[in-house]
């Protein structure tokens, strides 16, 4: 059984637990995730894509324009792997959708009028992934981790955060992934923003890179930090502090345990390096796929975790951040974006160590 397969076996299920009978999925992910790792974006930044799914119990259907239409069928080859394109003009409105799902019972990952919005369970399962896609999944994760340190090794001072960012891009995209999301900041900018979008900007000493590389839909995340220069002890407090929650969150992220449980010993890491109050400040992320987090952690979530599932937890303190994706194993946890050479510090937890990687000093 194929990829393709297996995911409609799978939402499918998913349709008979929720009691509906179609299921309208127009977000890019969702289209992703639906037929196995296939575009229905233009521009990369949009949220919904030039597609429009409907899956009812024994058919599946690709709505789309007379723009879009040949490369869904012969780029992306949809058709031949039974999904039911039908074609509007671009230049008129169009009901095909609504009438696909007259008359049923129906759920949608956005706000569609007569079916239920399924948003939050549907990201959900995306997070539940296939044996194909954990494969896809280390893959990427490797890319990401290459492109990473090719693109933070070849900085200099003097360069902008835009030359920077283009290094990243760069590193990225010739490897065969989309750079979705990438964040730099030089100096004191890595102290004042935690989403710090590149400028102007000229570095001096201290540069932080992030990446979430997409590819066949899926997303990793990875951030590395460089210091030109001996690292200051104040610094190193914070980055040592910022790897020992992290630390808390990876080895944390076992099968069956609640996200919200994580969350909190978490939170009781911040406490106990002397940060308490820093995790207010920034997400600390959440289980990965199709989207750079599928569902935002929070001390409330009672979600369990599952096996096969992927994480990215980015703890941060002003100044210092640690972000990896991990897979949880049935019996351990696999760091996917690993560099290979790059400095780390080796942490505890519970009487369990992980290495974490450390600022690097150039």
């Amino acid at each position: 059984m194929g990829l393709q397969e297996e995911r409609l076996n799978q939402i499918r299920s998913f349709m008979r637990v929720q009691e509906i009978d179609a299921l309208v999925l127009r977000q890019v992910s969702s289209f992703a995730w639906a037929t196995g790792g296939h575009r229905s974006y233009v521009n990369t930044a949009s949220s919904n894509g030039i597609g429009t799914l409907v899956i009812t119990p024994d058919e599946q259907f690709v709505v789309t324009n007379t723009i879009e239409a040949p490369r869904l069928d012969q780029e992306e080859g949809l058709a031949a792997a039974g999904w039911k394109i039908r074609v509007a003009p671009w230049y008129k409105s169009d009901d095909t959708v609504n009438r696909l799902i007259a008359g049923k019972r129906s759920g949608a990952d956005f706000a569609l009028d007569g079916a239920a919005d399924l948003s939050s369970a549907i990201a959900w399962q995306r997070s539940l992934l296939l044996p194909e896609e954990i494969e896809r999944f280390r893959s990427l994760g490797r890319l990401c981790a290459e492109a990473m340190n090719a693109a933070i090794r070849s900085i200099a001072p003097g360069m902008s955060e835009y030359e920077i960012a283009a290094q990243l891009a760069f590193e990225t995209e010739r490897r065969g992934a989309q750079a979705i999301v990438n964040l730099i900041a030089t100096d004191e900018r890595i102290f004042k923003f935690r989403h710090p979008l590149p400028t102007a900007k000229r570095l001096d000493r201290y540069a932080m890179l992030v990446l979430c590389g997409r590819r066949d839909g899926l997303v990793c995340s990875i951030t590395r930090l460089i210091r030109f220069g001996k690292l200051p002890d104040s610094l190193r407090v914070k980055a040592e502090a910022v790897a020992q929650i992290d630390a808390t969150f990876i080895l944390g992220t076992r099968p069956g345990r609640a996200i919200g449980e994580i969350f909190g010993s978490a939170q009781a890491a911040y406490a106990s390096t002397g940060f308490a109050d820093e995790w207010q400040y920034h997400h600390q992320g959440g289980p990965a796929a199709y989207e750079p987090r599928e569902l935002i952690a929070t001390p409330e979530m009672m979600q369990a975790v599952v096996a096969g599932q992927v994480y990215a937890w980015n703890p941060s303190i002003a100044g210092a951040k640690s972000e990896d994706t991990i897979l949880v194993g049935e019996n351990s946890n696999e760091v996917l974006t690993t560099i290979e050479g790059w400095p780390t510090w080796e942490m505890t937890v519970n009487g369990q160590s992980i290495a974490r990687p450390a600022i690097l000093e150039a």
